[in-house]
């Protein structure tokens, strides 16, 4: 997904959502607040917010006193809480045989029915569910096929993809975007064998940092993660604003 026009200043960001505006139909907006906000700086931000059909607000490291802002000030609800992992590049001289890297990825329409979302945001938040929520992971490797900016790893059984992996390069950070394993693979290793192959492609590249993020709820991917020698280093509250209602009995009014 993308994320355009955004204006930043030491403690708010506001990114506009294009993409996700046209994939719900809403205008959406991400405030993602990086330290705890004053009365008057909240003001600021509820002026902002107030045009928008749908709003994410990001708080991040769970700033209590933002935590209670957004509580008292608004009717946004905890879709989730972000677990960022990181882990330092270390040196892997080769690939897992069953593994290819791609770059650009040709579409494989075969790899949009692997994986399970089930914790993600889009499939929880009930109203953004009923609008095409659940095909956004689809939507996503869609928009990835093809591109220059954008890396896959494939596991394959038979030649029959099991799992994949998605991933981008900011910098020196190298960023995995969503890791996938079929079902019926799954506790036979491809994970990790995935993970690795990320991390061979990412110290080809010079890349110092392997970032990535999963939901609270998913205990599986945490434990994973951690298994793969990644730290925590940030968890971030997710909330979700619904505007469109108020929105339609203001114009009532």
């Amino acid at each position: 997904m993308t994320a355009d026009n955004f204006h930043q200043n030491k403690k708010i960001t506001y990114r506009d959502l294009l993409w996700d505006t046209a994939f719900f139909g809403l205008s959406c907006l991400k405030v993602i607040l990086h330290e705890p906000l004053s009365i008057s700086e909240w003001a600021e931000v509820e002026n902002r917010i107030k045009s928008y059909d749908f709003v994410t607000i990001e708080n991040q490291h769970s700033e209590p006193e933002n935590a209670r802002l957004i509580g008292q000030k608004t009717s946004a609800f905890l879709a989730d809480t972000n677990i960022q992992f990181q882990k330092q590049v270390k040196f892997v001289n080769e690939l897992h045989p069953s593994i290819r890297i791609c770059n650009p990825m040709e579409r494989d329409d075969r790899l949009l029915d692997i994986g399970d979302f089930r914790y993600s945001r889009f499939f929880e938040d009930k109203q953004l569910a009923s609008r095409g929520g659940k095909e956004v992971y689809k939507q996503w490797l869609l928009n990835a096929f093809n591109k220059e900016d954008k890396y896959f790893a494939v596991s394959e059984h038979n030649n029959l993809p099991c799992g994949y992996v998605l991933f981008s390069f900011t910098e020196n950070v190298c960023i995995i975007e969503l890791i996938a394993v079929s079902e019926q693979f799954s506790g036979q290793g491809i994970g990790a064998a995935l993970f690795n192959a990320v991390e061979f492609e990412a110290c080809r590249k010079g890349a110092g940092i392997i970032q990535v993020g999963t939901q609270v709820r998913n205990l599986r991917a945490i434990n994973f993660y951690h298994k793969m020698g990644c730290k925590h280093v940030g968890s971030h509250q997710i909330y979700h604003l619904h505007q469109v209602k108020r929105k339609g009995m203001e114009d009532k009014a």
